[in-house]
């Protein structure tokens, strides 16, 4: 059966690391992913709803699971806002799935960001999960540059069943992701 990469090496080396790391008594102590979530708000989709379809289709390329449109809640006069109105799209992604689309962002498309210095340490929430910004969708290979009509930013939320940011951190990092160097 097929096990993607990443989580052979969480089962084979990054269990035993952070056990020796931040001396658990029981393996089943140690930090794992629980789930990614993707999450693209398109603003401008308040005058094209078309926007919001495109948002969804570029989502499932990326994420390799079909995307939600997610709907406004209230109304808001201000920005031309309804109810129920489409305004961006999700996706939730665990299991396998989850492991390859962390792959390819760390080997695939995180490189492929201009003036890259790797990401942010201020996105822990102080629970143990992580999330970060990416500005534009086009990093992903998926993405077809001569299709796009707009370029769109994403959150990236990283939840885990880590107690502390410490051990979301080394979580994170022994998965491969790229922090800054201070």
């Amino acid at each position: 059966m097929y096990k993607p990469l990443l989580k052979e090496k969480y089962d084979k080396e990054i269990i035993q690391a952070l056990r020796d790391e931040h001396n658990y008594a029981n393996i089943m102590e140690v930090p794992k992913l629980v789930k990614i979530n993707l999450n693209q708000g398109v603003g401008a989709a308040v005058g094209d709803k078309k926007l919001v379809d495109t948002a969804v289709e570029e989502m499932s390329l990326i994420a390799g699971q079909r995307a939600v449109a997610t709907y406004s809640k209230k109304a808001i006069s201000n920005f031309k806002l309804r109810e129920e109105m489409p305004i961006g799209a999700k996706v939730t992604l665990r299991g396998d799935q989850m492991y390859e689309f962390l792959h390819r962002l760390v080997s695939v498309a995180l490189p492929r960001v201009r003036d890259f210095q790797g990401v942010s340490d201020k996105g822990f929430d102080g629970r143990g999960n992580y999330s970060m910004g990416v500005t534009e969708q086009i990093i992903f290979p998926e993405i077809d540059i001569d299709k796009v009509n707009r370029i769109n930013g994403m959150n990236i939320t990283f939840v885990t069943t880590a107690k502390t940011d410490v051990e979301c951190m080394s979580l994170l990092k022994a998965l491969g992701i790229p922090f800054k160097k201070n």
